[in-house]
């Protein structure tokens, strides 16, 4: 592992039983990113999060965290994480002061040395007015701000969060991604996050997708778009089936079925729209153009979209 890489996983697999929930994901982090693990519900990253915070020892392969062995170096790990999990982790009966105070001890942070680092962050995350609240008076995203705070008293190099936005409303979202950007700007923190929120993932600086437990491909957003290589149509009929079997025949374009329309990727878009509608006169009801989203990539890769996925899997791995 280079001194540029937070995070290196090797041929990375983890059964559940017979069921393969992680299948040979390799991928390497470099210092200073914001990684999005972008997947459906079942789709692995979620079993990915807890590899990579020691919660749980891989079938094969390996992985490394800030430089450290998730499995035969596992405190050096937790020591250089901050963790952040999808169900709160805080002691609501506690103040926010509280709260802070115990995450330091459990890092052996004690004295002035605690006093000054809680201090900064909770101004940092303008909790500075409630540190006496009782966290259980605090709106959902000044909890997650709390949560945040105390995730990074001990300076970790690598922060993990698992769904973080879960529970936030537009505004507490936005201000939540606006705060891993400080991190990485102004500390040098490297952040990894799970998510099904394609708005989300599409601030990141990277975006791995996860899928049946397989790495489908990890870029930046606008690398991944770059995929389809031109825009996306949407095509509304009342039989998008047969429509879609005779658009790939005649015009010699892939068509596919999502959502109940007809999806066709094509350059200049825009410009085959006509000749779309002139070769099926009287069966399209509308058509739209549209650059690719992450949305649409997803597609483009797996074949189906993210929350099918997730609709049809049992269980979050």
């Amino acid at each position: 592992m280079t001194s540029a890489t937070a995070v290196e996983v090797s041929s990375l697999s983890y059964r559940f039983g017979e069921r393969l929930a992680l299948d040979r994901v390799d991928d390497r982090v470099e210092a200073g990113t914001i990684l999005a693990l972008l997947g459906p519900n079942g789709g692995g990253k979620t079993t990915l999060f807890r590899v990579l915070t020691t919660l749980l020892t891989p079938s094969e392969g390996r992985a490394s965290v800030a430089g450290a062995d998730v499995v035969s170096q596992r405190e050096q790990v937790r020591s250089r994480i901050g963790v952040v999990f999808q169900n709160p982790s805080l002691d609501k009966k506690l103040t926010v002061a509280e709260n802070m105070r115990h995450q330091g001890h459990l890092y052996g942070l004690f004295g002035g040395v605690l006093r000054e680092r809680a201090a900064e962050l909770l101004r940092r995350f303008g909790l500075t007015e409630r540190a006496a609240d009782r966290v259980e008076t605090l709106s959902g995203g000044l909890q997650r701000r709390v949560e945040l705070a105390k995730s990074l008293l001990h300076r970790p190099a690598v922060l993990i969060l698992d769904e973080p936005s879960t529970g936030l409303d537009p505004g507490a979202r936005a201000l939540l991604m606006q705060q891993l950007h400080e991190l990485r700007d102004r500390d040098g923190v490297t952040c990894l996050l799970t998510t099904h929120l394609m708005d989300e993932a599409d601030r990141c600086d990277r975006v791995a997708i996860l899928d049946r437990g397989r790495l489908i491909r990890a870029e930046t957003p606008t690398a991944l778009k770059g995929t389809i290589g031109g825009d996306v149509l949407t095509i509304c009929s009342g039989n998008p089936e047969e429509l879609a079997q005779r658009v790939t025949s005649r015009v010699g374009i892939a068509a596919l079925v999502a959502d109940g329309s007809v999806r066709i990727e094509r350059e200049r878009g825009h410009e085959f729209v006509t000749e779309l509608i002139e070769a099926f006169p009287g069966e399209i009801d509308s058509v739209t153009v549209g650059r690719p989203t992450l949305d649409d990539v997803f597609l483009h890769l797996t074949g189906h979209r993210l929350w099918e996925a997730g609709n049809s899997a049992r269980s979050e791995t």
